[in-house]
């Protein structure tokens, strides 16, 4: 069996962690797997990247769509309150060229894709012998433009005066972008879209959506590779990390340390509040960009690790306790990852 993976990149973030892994996954179990992505940052010649048409017609075109989508969003940029993470909608600049690039194949297996693939375009050509696979990372494809909503809940009535655009209009984008996405998905026979969900809500916000409710659904947890993830020795990796052995470590892990779903607050909070009474606290944190710890309490910040699950299950064996602080997480993949190296977490 040939499968495709579309996803938005190879390697950064955790959606794109998942999506590697199984693409990887089924390759181990003698299938043809193929990821096609738009911004490629491995060597894995079984990853490729979307080549966007040089011709001067194409170039004109997706300038122009570009300028549209991004003026679209722009509209908010006074209004639109600080922390949140993106706000995507159903368009993108490649329209239709993306489907070009596409190989015969069996199965179609989407997963992040905002920006990427064009709603219109792909569900509108893609031939109707092939079968797509949907693996939801978040709760974008059935909102109106947010990928998780924080409890707001308004993706279950047609979006509408968006907190996350600061928007008091019951007209604003998320509306549009809503009604679109439903037009959308209204003509796709539910034989041919397969969504699949990593965790139960997930797999309940996609039954009660009006958008996608009409789809079947599977629970399919993300998978691990054991032999990478696993307890390793913790003065070991301590010594490797230059981490004091009599520290009492809490480890957090976030891509976006600025984005207030992560709860990188919460944590800051709670850490002050044991600085008196844990000896040698000390917070080791794994992300794009180094957070501002305020509380006297040594840090430690490791960067990002993108494709080195060996390098990072050492990061977690050097831990005492893992500290997910997540407002809302369409899994928690780090939860799995610190589980396997043996890392007890607090959520």
């Amino acid at each position: 069996m040939t499968v495709v993976h579309l996803n938005k990149n190879d390697l950064a973030g955790g959606a794109a962690r998942a999506a590697y892994r199984l693409h990887k996954a089924l390759q181990r179990a003698g299938q043809e797997s193929l990821m096609i992505v738009e911004s490629r940052s491995s060597d894995d010649p079984s990853v490729r990247a979307f080549e966007r048409p040089t011709a001067a017609l194409p170039v004109v075109r997706r300038g122009l769509r570009q300028m549209w989508i991004d003026r679209q969003i722009r509209r908010y940029r006074k209004s639109r309150p600080r922390g949140y993470e993106l706000f995507s909608v159903d368009r993108s600049a490649h329209a239709s060229t993306l489907l070009d690039q596409i190989p015969a194949c069996e199965v179609i297996n989407l997963h992040w894709i905002s920006g990427f693939v064009d709603y219109p375009s792909f569900f509108t050509r893609v031939p109707s012998s092939t079968p797509i696979v949907w693996t939801l990372h978040d709760l974008n494809p059935l909102t109106g433009g947010c990928h998780y909503d924080l409890g707001c809940g308004r993706y279950v009535v047609p979006c509408g005066r968006c907190p996350q655009l600061g928007s008091v209009d019951s007209r604003d984008l998320s509306n549009v972008v809503w009604a679109r996405k439903q037009q959308v998905f209204a003509k796709v026979a539910p034989s041919r879209l397969h969504f699949v969900t990593p965790s139960r809500w997930l797999a309940g916000e996609v039954k009660r959506s009006p958008i996608l409710g009409r789809f079947p659904v599977s629970l399919i947890p993300h998978g691990l590779d054991l032999e990478e993830f696993r307890p390793r020795n913790r003065e070991r990796a301590r010594e490797l990390l230059e981490i004091p052995r009599d520290s009492r470590v809490a480890l957090f892990v976030a891509e976006d340390v600025g984005n207030r779903r992560k709860g990188f607050s919460l944590l800051i909070e709670a850490l002050t509040r044991c600085a008196g009474r844990i000896p040698n606290l000390l917070l080791l944190s794994l992300g794009q960009n180094k957070p501002e710890v305020h509380a006297g309490i040594p840090s430690v910040h490791m960067g990002s690790v993108n494709n080195n699950d060996r390098f990072l299950s050492m990061v977690y064996s050097a831990a005492d306790v893992f500290v997910s602080c997540s407002l809302q997480e369409a899994y928690g993949l780090t939860v799995m990852e610190a589980m396997a190296c043996g890392i007890p977490v607090v959520g």
